[in-house]
Order: C-alpha cells, then sequence, then structure tokens
C-alpha cells in the first residue's frame, strides 16, 4: 500500500512540477516540450530524483496511448476546409517526402557512423517523420503569422506520416532479421495495407461514433467518455489487424469534427484537456529514459545526425514534395 502511496505523489509532483514549468515556458517563448524531457531527465537515475526507468515495454504501451490521444485530438481540430486546403500537399509530404528523409539520413549514417546501410536506413526511418505532439504543441504557441495553407499542410501531414514510418521500419527489422526474405512486392503490399486499412478503419469508425452521438439523448459529459473507449478500440483494433492505428483515429477525430453531431464541442474541450495529459505523459517518461551519463559518448555523432535532419535531409525533402 506504501508503495503505490508513493507513486500517487511521484506522479502528482512530476504533473504538477512539469505543468507549472510548462506554463512558464509558454510565456518566455521556450517550447515546452523540451522542459517536459528537462524535467523528466532531472527526475531520472542521474538526476536529483533517483528514479530507475528503463521498461521499454511500459515506455511504448504508454507512448502508444499519448500518440493515440494527440492524433484525435489533432483530427478535432481540422476543419474540412483545412482538409480540402492541405491534403495532397500532405499526403505527398507523408509518404515521398518521409522516404527521402529517411534516405539522406541513411546516408549520413553510413557515410558519419559507419554503419552498414540496413541499419543506416533504419536509423533514417526512425528519425524521418515529423512528430505530431510536437508539431500541435509549437503551432498553438507560435506567434508568428504563418499561413493558413502551412498550418494546415503541418497539422494535417504529422498525422498522415506514421503508416510511411511503420512500413519502412518494419521492412528494415524484417531484412536486418532475415536478409532476402523481404521481396519488392511484400513491401509494396505492407505500405498500402497499411495507409488504406487504417483509413477504411478510421473513417468507418469515425462515422460509427457519429451516428451513435446522433442518436444518443444523454448529458454532454458522457460523449467523452463514449469517445475515449471508442478511440481505444479503433486504435488497438487497427494494430491488431496490422494497419496504421494512428491514422485511424486521426482520420476518425476528422469525421467527428466536420459531421454535425451533438458531440462535437464536449469532445474538443475534453480532448483539448487530454492532449495536454498526453503530451506531459509522452515527454516526461522521454526524459525519464535519458541517461545523461552515458550522452557524451554518442552526443557528437547524434548531433552530426541531427544536423543532416535539419539542414539537408528535412528541406530537400520537403521541397521535392511540393514542387
Amino acid at each position: 500500500m506504501a508503495t503505490a502511496h508513493d507513486l500517487i505523489l511521484v506522479a502528482g509532483a512530476l504533473f504538477l512540477c512539469a505543468s507549472l514549468a510548462g506554463i512558464v515556458s509558454a510565456r518566455i517563448g521556450t517550447p515546452s516540450l523540451l522542459v517536459f524531457i528537462f524535467v523528466g531527465m532531472l527526475a531520472g537515475e542521474d538526476g536529483p530524483g533517483r528514479i530507475v526507468f528503463d521498461d521499454f515495454g511500459v515506455a511504448y504501451f504508454v507512448g502508444s496511448l499519448a500518440l493515440a490521444a494527440i492524433l484525435f485530438q489533432g483530427g478535432l481540430s481540422s476543419t474540412s476546409g483545412m482538409m480540402r486546403m492541405a491534403f495532397w500537399p500532405s499526403v505527398s509530404l507523408a509518404t515521398l517526402g518521409v522516404g527521402l528523409c529517411a534516405a539522406i539520413v541513411g546516408g549520413a549514417g553510413m557515410f558519419l557512423l559507419g554503419l552498414a546501410w540496413p541499419e543506416a536506413l533504419l536509423l533514417g526511418a526512425a528519425v524521418a517523420p515529423t512528430d505530431a505532439a510536437a508539431v500541435t504543441v509549437l503551432l498553438r504557441q507560435s506567434r508568428a503569422e504563418v499561413p493558413m495553407r502551412v498550418v494546415a499542410a503541418l497539422e494535417v501531414e504529422s498525422g498522415f506520416n506514421d503508416p510511411m514510418a511503420v512500413f519502412l521500419t518494419m521492412v528494415l527489422v524484417e531484412y536486418v532479421t532475415m536478409p532476402g526474405g523481404v521481396s519488392l512486392g511484400y513491401a509494396a503490399w505492407l505500405l498500402v495495407s497499411e495507409m488504406v486499412g487504417g483509413a477504411l478503419i478510421g473513417v468507418g469508425g469515425g462515422l460509427a461514433m457519429v451516428w451513435l452521438f446522433r442518436r444518443l439523448a444523454v448529458d454532454g459529459s458522457a460523449f467523452p467518455v463514449l469517445a475515449v473507449g471508442a478511440v481505444l478500440a479503433l486504435f488497438g483494433g487497427a494494430q491488431m489487424l496490422g494497419v496504421s492505428g494512428f491514422l485511424a483515429v486521426y482520420l476518425a477525430g476528422t469525421i467527428v469534427r466536420n459531421k454535425e453531431n451533438p458531440a462535437t464541442q464536449p469532445l474538443g474541450e475534453f480532448f483539448g484537456a487530454l492532449g495536454w495529459l498526453a503530451q506531459i505523459s509522452l515527454f516526461l517518461m522521454l526524459g525519464l529514459l535519458v541517461t545523461p551519463h552515458e550522452l557524451p559518448a554518442i552526443v557528437l555523432p547524434a548531433l552530426a545526425v541531427a544536423a543532416v535532419l535539419i539542414v539537408v535531409a528535412r528541406p530537400i525533402g520537403v521541397f521535392a514534395s511540393i514542387a
């Protein structure tokens, strides 16, 4: 019992500290996501908190739940006008752009780190997609006058790019573990099934949610509870079927947002708060996973790869995708 109370106390203190730090950082123009990671590092094994956390299974579970909530919130923020304005540029950025970024970073990994090409491309695939949580938060906090079409393209692309990244990662992992066992036809089928399957489940699930919300005569506070269950079922079901749960929940959110139903306003308010909680959870956990005493040995190669991604790969991928 004491251990459970200790965990509740530590979790509450971490969330409170991260929330306050995020509010202060937003006022002074510092990206709050970096602040959350820093708070997590301070709480980690090398910081004053001395919390040892290295369970990557738990990290995957928490990260998946957080991203599902964040992407559904992103869908709830995407109007039909934004989708019409940015759909094709976003699809191009999420497919061709991610592929080009992965290839360029992979080449840098071979040259700078001495990796074999499959491992180098695997590194590229892991860092190529934009982060949905980071894009959502930074666009909300941005004080610059960003053109609406650019904002729409960034938000929609951040919801679309996960299937391409998952496809590249799965193919490369299978190639590394079973050289010669991955054919071009298999790779093409995997990509199509990820994209099309996730889209079908997302659209179908979103329409089913709208149908249900229209027919239920309940208090507005019940809609978010129903939506949380539906989002988890859509995400888990899609992942079990081998298609993109991330794309499914994003598209379900866009359907709910753009089809008239009584749940739109309460869901927007609830998932706005839940998305904030999910972002704090995700980046606090990433901070806890960092072990600063191991960073000196890898910081220079990591910075070199990051520089290639930011200065070379990302601009080339964007220009080639929207040209």
